[in-house]
């Protein structure tokens, strides 16, 4: 007998309503920095990598540490906003990446719980259209067409 019910967890529909709540605030408070590019766009201003990243941020140690060694061309009041905007979109971003891991693991498991279920309800439908009881017959038919014929990798298969 495969093993069901892996999460018995669920939020309340007050909960729910809650971090409905909360996210929209969230795209409220962040539409401010929000900003569309096109896919041209993207890989053209794209190309500040982790090697780039330590550059700037080896640029930014000397300003701090030896102003005088720096260009009077960049306006480091805006840069130190850049940087220090950055910064604070990456620690966003992390939190909600990480809450998003969680959300998708937790998501898992009550998908697995369904299909197990579900296949639970197939066997007794396919038992009871055996028996010829009422209506049976029709949902196994209906339920059939979710089963592949022929085994394939990763594909479901009724059980026997």
């Amino acid at each position: 007998m495969p093993i069901s019910n892996l999460n018995n967890v669920h939020l309340s529909a007050e909960q729910v309503a809650q971090a409905q709540t909360a996210l929209s605030q969230l795209e409220q408070i962040l539409a401010v920095v929000n900003v569309n590019l096109t896919p041209d766009e993207r890989q053209r201003y794209g190309s500040v990598n982790e090697q780039n990243k330590l550059f700037i941020n080896k640029v930014r140690d000397y300003y701090v540490s030896q102003p005088t060694l720096s260009a009077s061309e960049v306006e480091w009041n805006e840069f130190n906003a850049d940087y220090q905007s950055r910064s604070n979109y990456e620690g966003i971003m992390a939190r909600l990446y990480n809450l998003v891991d969680r959300l998708n693991n937790a998501k898992t498991l009550h998908d697995y719980d369904n299909y197990q279920s579900a296949l639970t309800d197939y066997a007794f439908t396919a038992y009871k259209a055996g028996s010829n009881a009422a209506g049976y017959e029709a949902k196994l038919n209906d339920l059939k067409q979710f089963f592949s014929k022929t085994s394939k990798p990763g594909a479901a298969n009724p059980p026997a």
